[in-house]
């Protein structure tokens, strides 16, 4: 395997199964590009110039972005849904995933690099952007994390080591793919493009949760009723798709079917209960609505503990005063 150049984090020891990943500071960073995204290809020795990132700066921070920046400066990704096994296989080839897992507070989703795993102690290493410092997550919270959003990985590398995964058997790298394209559009406003890109992820690959949960949200954002089977089809793949559970009790909420929002959004709650704090505000509405007071005001006040800097505070500790 070619051996490229890589800047050290200055940790003074290291786990055998570690990738030294650089450290990519604010005054570096892009608005417009993804920070996961510098530090892989900062780690293979390039740098996104500032006319490059600045170029497409009205795309906004999207994954698929970076992902395009990448490959216009000769890289090669792939987008496909992972394993645990398949996640240290890439750390001891010298290769940095990045990861969606979830989020906190009022971030539903966020990136993070693996930079390595630790056998003895179970436990997988993230990349954080401070001096001399590592995530360390123990790998059953891990994996238990990560399969909420069916695993989904994302690698980049420079194109001359494409052999290196010429003979591997990924999973879901096309629709995947074609889902990240999709989400961009969606964002930019492109619906109808969006939905004819999930359908055709979705004839590629019908047993992959991610297309069928996106379809959803875009039907969901203009309240057809196609949201539903699309979310459930995703819950039928993967049992612990918190997001479709989510989907579903945004959907019967808007349609004031309050006993079946608070059952699904219960449902993503029991899932993750910290992954995002206004679902709670959401089910102390359908909890209101269906009489049960003291939920609604137990809700409430989760809500403040776990996000006590919310913007909407003050009238959240009005209505509870109400109680």
């Amino acid at each position: 395997m070619l051996v490229r150049h890589r800047e050290s984090t200055g940790l003074e020891s290291q786990p055998e199964h570690f990738i030294s990943l650089p450290l990519v500071s604010k005054k570096e960073d892009s608005a417009d590009l993804p920070l996961v995204m510098n530090v892989v290809i900062k780690y293979w020795g390039e740098d996104f110039s500032p006319p490059t990132s600045g170029a497409a700066g009205d795309r906004g921070a999207t994954m698929i972005h970076g992902i395009e920046l990448g490959e216009a400066l000769g890289f090669s990704s792939y987008i496909y849904k992972s394993s645990m096994k398949d996640l240290k296989k890439r750390i001891d080839q010298g290769i940095p995933p990045i990861v969606i897992m979830p989020g906190i507070q009022a971030t539903v989703q966020h990136a993070t690099v693996v930079s390595g795993y630790n056998s003895e102690e179970r436990r997988i290493l993230t990349y954080v952007p401070e001096p001399d410092t590592i995530g360390a997550i123990p790998e059953s919270k891990f994996e238990q994390d990560w399969e909420q959003d069916d695993m989904i990985a994302i690698i980049m590398i420079p194109s001359d080591m494409k052999e290196l995964l010429k003979n591997e058997n990924l999973m879901f790298p096309k629709s995947n793919r074609i889902c990240f394209e999709a989400e961009g559009l969606r964002q930019h406003g492109k619906v109808n493009e969006a939905i004819e890109s999930l359908q055709k992820a979705i004839e590629i690959d019908s047993d992959n949760p991610q297309a069928w949960n996106l379809l959803g949200g875009i039907y969901n954002e203009t309240n057809s009723d196609q949201a539903v089977p699309c979310y459930q089809n995703a819950i039928k793949l993967n049992s612990k798709y918190y997001l479709a559970y989510r989907g579903l009790g945004n959907y019967y909420l808007k349609m004031k079917d309050y006993s079946l929002a608070e059952a699904y959004y219960s449902n993503a709650i029991n899932i993750n209960p910290s992954r995002f704090t206004p679902i709670y505000k959401n089910r102390a509405i359908a909890r209101m609505q269906l009489g049960n007071n003291q939920g609604a005001k137990e809700d409430l006040v989760k809500y403040l503990e776990q996000m006590p800097a919310a913007d909407d505070r003050k009238s959240i500790q009005e209505a509870l005063d109400q109680f």
